[in-house]
């Protein structure tokens, strides 16, 4: 973590482990991990956060527009996002949620693995999505993991003002399944976990006058990574996500 991070206080991360393991331990978490299964990894729980662990969200993510990197690529996305390095300097709440044990072990209950959190100089690490002018979007893809281990993906809504979908389809790449397509609101709270290389998704453009705004949390089975699949992830994320400069001059200092 950047040593420049001001964390919160012992008092207030108390506050938040707290509040978060009291909420793990009331969720069904076997029958969870039976749907995640049989969705061929894949979760969605609309209630994920307390409403108080939600204004806390709401509060981290409006410290950070200041960092916002719109981004374009015709025919597949459009929209803004603040990387893990700027959320270290400015949102002490997100990178301590990601790093709370309890989530971690939740996490792994679901999925039957082992995680392990992306290296430091990995900007998806714990990033925040922003859809706030007309058109914003992102098409059809996996979150493909460049390391030799998998990839799971943890999406929380922050704020969502607008009638965008994630649309998702399940069983892609699972021999003998015929794959099946749905589609969720990620309202502030909710959460969606799901194995990155399996589950192919995307969200629906955003309408005039609305805003929507996500976290995502990434977790790793091995960090490794070889230079060259580094130097792929670093130059998409440096154009489709979050600018040269958060990712190769922060991730250096890092």
């Amino acid at each position: 973590m950047s040593a420049v991070l001001d964390l919160p206080s012992q008092v207030e991360a108390g506050d938040l482990v707290t509040a978060l393991t009291a909420r793990l331990v009331r969720l069904d978490t076997p029958a969870l991990r039976a749907t995640y299964e049989a969705q061929g990894e894949f979760l969605f729980i609309e209630d994920f956060l307390t409403p108080a662990l939600t204004v806390q969200l709401v509060a981290a993510m409006q410290a950070t527009r200041g960092e916002l990197n719109r981004n374009y690529i015709p025919g597949h996305k459009k929209g803004g996002s603040v990387s893990r390095h700027a959320l270290d300097r400015l949102s002490p709440f997100i990178p301590l949620l990601y790093r709370t044990s309890a989530l971690t072990a939740w996490l792994e209950a679901l999925c039957g693995r082992t995680l392990l959190p992306s290296p430091e100089d990995d900007p998806h690490a714990y990033a925040l999505y922003f859809y706030t002018e007309p058109g914003d979007h992102i098409g059809w893809h996996y979150d493909s993991s460049y390391y030799k281990g998998a990839r799971y993906t943890v999406l929380i809504g922050v704020v969502d003002r607008s009638s965008c979908r994630l649309d998702y389809r399940l069983h892609t790449r699972t021999p003998g399944r015929e794959p099946v397509e749905n589609s969720v609101a990620l309202k502030p709270g909710a959460l969606v976990f799901f194995n990155g290389d399996k589950l192919q998704h995307k969200i629906t453009p955003l309408g005039t006058g609305e805003e929507r705004i996500s976290l995502t949390l990434e977790y790793v089975t091995d960090p490794r990574m070889s230079r060259w699949q580094r130097f792929v992830s670093n130059m998409k994320d440096s154009i489709a996500y979050f600018g040269f400069r958060q990712v190769f001059k922060r991730g250096a200092r890092s």
